[in-house]
Parts: C-alpha cells; sequence; structure tokens
C-alpha cells in the first residue's frame, strides 16, 4: 500500500526538576546547598531514511513523546538527559503546521534531519541559586516543559523524470521497457494505483523515472485519483507525456492532460516536457494531428516492441542535462518571539509573549522563596511597571501562562501567596 499522507503528534520531554539538597557531612555542620540540576527533555527529531518508501508506519501510529529528563540528586548530581526521539520518513517528505499549512521542513536528501521539538531545559539545583544575600536557598526550579506540535507529513515522490497521460495510455509498459520496475499492468482503467519508480541507465548517466496514475478530466479536483498523486509529478525535472497513438482521440486525449496540469499548477504545466506517442506499431495515422496539437516535440514509441525508445531517452538524457535539479522548499524561519504585550480579558490582565510563561512553568509557586525569586525576575523585566501603566492595579489578577497571580505593589505574587 502506498501511503503519501499522514498527521501525528509530537511532543518532547520536559526536563528534569531541580534538587533541594544540603551537604551532611561529619564536622561540616553548616554544610551549603548541594541541590544538582534536572537532566534536559528528550527532542523530537524527523530523519530521512533511504530505506523508506511510503509513509505506511504512520497509519498504526500517530502519537510521539520523548521522555523528560531525569531530576536532580543531592551531592550536586545533575541528573541525566533524555535521548532525543527519532522519526524516520522517506527522502521526499514535506512537514507542515496542521493548523496553518506553513512549511516546517522539506526532507529530499538522505541525511537530510530537523528538529521539531526541542526537548525541556532541567531545572536547576538549589545551588545555583546560592549567592552574598542567600547563603541557604531553599528552592529549585522545576523542568521546563516540553513542547507539542500536529504536524502534516506530505510525501512527494523525487524523480527527475515523470509519466504522465491518460489511463491505459501505456506509462507502465514504458517504465518496464526502460527499467527495471515491474509495475502491475492490465488493459482496463487505474491499473497503475501508486507512483512507481524505476531507475533507467543511459550513456553512463541514471535517472529516475516515475509512473504517475493516469488523470482524467477534472483531475485537478480530484475526479479519478485526482491531486491525491498530481502532487507526485510536482518535484520532477522534465515530463513525458504518454499518449495512446490508437485511440480514438490522442491529440484531444493530449489536451485533457495539458488542462489537468495547467488547472493543478501553472508552473508545472510550463515544466519541459515530450511527448511519446505510443503504441506506433499499430498505427501512425495520429502522429500529425499530435505534433499539431502541441509545440513540445512528438517521439513515435512502441513500448511493446522496442520502438523509437532509443531517441527517446537520448531526449530525455539530452534534456535532464539541461535543467538544475529541484531545491527543496524553504521555510520561514521565524525569530523567536521575545517582544511581549499585555492584553486585557473582563477584569483579568494577561501578559503575553516573551519567556514569562516558562519563569512560571518553572517555578514551585507554593515554594515562598521560588515564588519570590520569581517575582524579583518579573519586576526586573518590568513587568508589574507595564501592569500599572495598562491600568491595574493592586490586587488585579495577572494570568501568565497557566498561573494566576495578584499584583501587589510593583509585585507579582501567586494567589496563594497574596491570600494567605
Amino acid at each position: 500500500m502506498f501511503v503519501d499522507r499522514a498527521r501525528i503528534e509530537v511532543a518532547s520531554g520536559a526536563g528534569g526538576n531541580g534538587c533541594v539538597a544540603f551537604r551532611r557531612e561529619k564536622f561540616v555542620p553548616k554544610g551549603g546547598p548541594s541541590g544538582g540540576d534536572g537532566g534536559a527533555g528528550g527532542a523530537i527529531r524527523v530523519v530521512v531514511d533511504p530505506k523508506l518508501r511510503t509513509l505506511l508506519d504512520f497509519r498504526g501510529r500517530q502519537h510521539f513523546a520523548a521522555e523528560r529528563g531525569e531530576h536532580g540528586r543531592g551531592k550536586d548530581q545533575h541528573g541525566a538527559s533524555a535521548p532525543d526521539l527519532v522519526i524516520r520518513v522517506p527522502r521526499g517528505t514535506v512537514l507542515r503546521e496542521a493548523q496553518t499549512g506553513d512549511v516546517v521542513a522539506d526532507l529530499i536528501a538522505v541525511g537530510d534531519e530537523v528538529t521539531v521539538c526541542r526537548g525541556g531545559r532541567g531545572g536547576r539545583g538549589n545551588a545555583r541559586f546560592k549567592g552574598p544575600a542567600r547563603q541557604a536557598p531553599r528552592f529549585a526550579e522545576k523542568g521546563e516543559p516540553g513542547r507539542k506540535r500536529v504536524l502534516d507529513l506530505e510525501l512527494k515522490v523525487i524523480a527527475d523524470v515523470g509519466l504522465v497521460g491518460l489511463p491505459n495510455a501505456g506509462k507502465s509498459s514504458l517504465i518496464a521497457a526502460i527499467s527495471a520496475a515491474r509495475p502491475k499492468i492490465a488493459d482496463y482503467p487505474f491499473t497503475t494505483l501508486e507512483p512507481n519508480l524505476g531507475v533507467v541507465r543511459r550513456y553512463e548517466t541514471d535517472f529516475v523515472v516515475a509512473d504517475i496514475p493516469g488523470l482524467i478530466a477534472g483531475a485537478h479536483e480530484g475526479a479519478g485519483l485526482g491531486h491525491e498523486f498530481l502532487r507526485h509529478v510536482e518535484r520532477t525535472r522534465l515530463l513525458v507525456q504518454v499518449v495512446d497513438g490508437a485511440a480514438s482521440a490522442p491529440a484531444d486525449d493530449l489536451r485533457v492532460v495539458d488542462q489537468e496540469l495547467k488547472l493543478h499548477d501553472l508552473e508545472l504545466a510550463r515544466r519541459p516536457r515530450l511527448v511519446a506517442a505510443n503504441k506506433m506499431d499499430v498505427t501512425e495515422e495520429a502522429l500529425p494531428a499530435l505534433r499539431k496539437a502541441t509545440t513540445w516535440p512528438v517521439y513515435p514509441i512502441s513500448a511493446v516492441t522496442g520502438q523509437g525508445l532509443d531517441e527517446l531517452l537520448d531526449a530525455i538524457v539530452t534534456e535532464l542535462a539541461k535543467i538544475p535539479a529541484p531545491e527543496p522548499e524553504v521555510p520561514v524561519v521565524r525569530a523567536a518571539e521575545e517582544r511581549w504585550h499585555i492584553t486585557r480579558e473582563g477584569e483579568d490582565f494577561v501578559v503575553v509573549g516573551g519567556p514569562f510563561a516558562t519563569w512560571v512553568a518553572m517555578t514551585e509557586l507554593s515554594n515562598p522563596e521560588g515564588a519570590e525569586y520569581l517575582s524579583r525576575r518579573l519586576k526586573g523585566a518590568g513587568v508589574p511597571k507595564a501592569l500599572l501603566a495598562a491600568g491595574a492595579a493592586d490586587g488585579s489578577t495577572v494570568r501568565i501562562g497557566e498561573a494566576e497571580l495578584k499584583l501587589d505593589g510593583d509585585w507579582l505574587l501567586p494567589m496563594a501567596v497574596t491570600e494567605a
């Protein structure tokens, strides 16, 4: 089964928590803090595997979650970082954000990889917070939460030459005649239900040919096998349009496919093309009409007897030498959102953007020392001052991430602290 679309949910691992610990050694009555840091959570990486040909593996598994990092321990022992979770995909896989459709990565070469979810940072142990003003800190950071994403995977066959044409035009017979591919061939429409790939060697030149399932009128709107397979010719450098020369109106068949390519992607329809008029062992009457109906070169062939195949292959090699290899789709890399602003929802104030939601998530708000440390960080970043300028007053509820805090002068304190 050929599967060329899939949707997956990925989640990186959270960082391990930092540890609160103190040295307890003989003859060291006032041992200092010795809590170690938590380890980093595992990231999610997507890597090209040359052994894979489809996205079939994702039919049985759609959820991928990396492990969290180990927690820190006493005696300054740091927790181990979790291993990355590697997801393997075939060449030609495009990753997109499910919600927006934005390209995350276009993986076209063996060895290509991308990190789609960074693992959470490990929380710092209390030994990290020792200073002149805080000799015995009794708080540590929690590990940074992991990240979650929903991604759409789309496979576009990697081939140099794409064979296109109506059902029964002879594309499968042609690819079988010029390569080692052995597609299913029969005398009824839609024998080919999935793209077939064949490698052709000609004069020390190797190129890959893709036999794309037959198109019919309305294919760009999904009719027949439609746009489910049109995407597989988007990467090809050269199109070979196979026409059944023994059909009742070969020139009309040629126009139908040309129109569907234009309606699917105008740039695709302009791609260099050769026309292979097949079944010329039966009749050559259609040749004049075909040459009149198109500006592309027409090559009479017979996939059964081999007539004209040498000339067609020579033309393919010549054309490919003129056409550069395709470039991957380049995702728009957006800079990390460090700017922040304040919005109002009813009587509450919400701090949006910046690193503050991460700060809150990594703080044990029930620990008074930890809450105080967070409040000092927020004050140093100017958050309380900005809230007052936005119309907040003492006692106003402020939401940062998933936490609710109260504004108390120029401090932001957890609800439990302000209500105590």
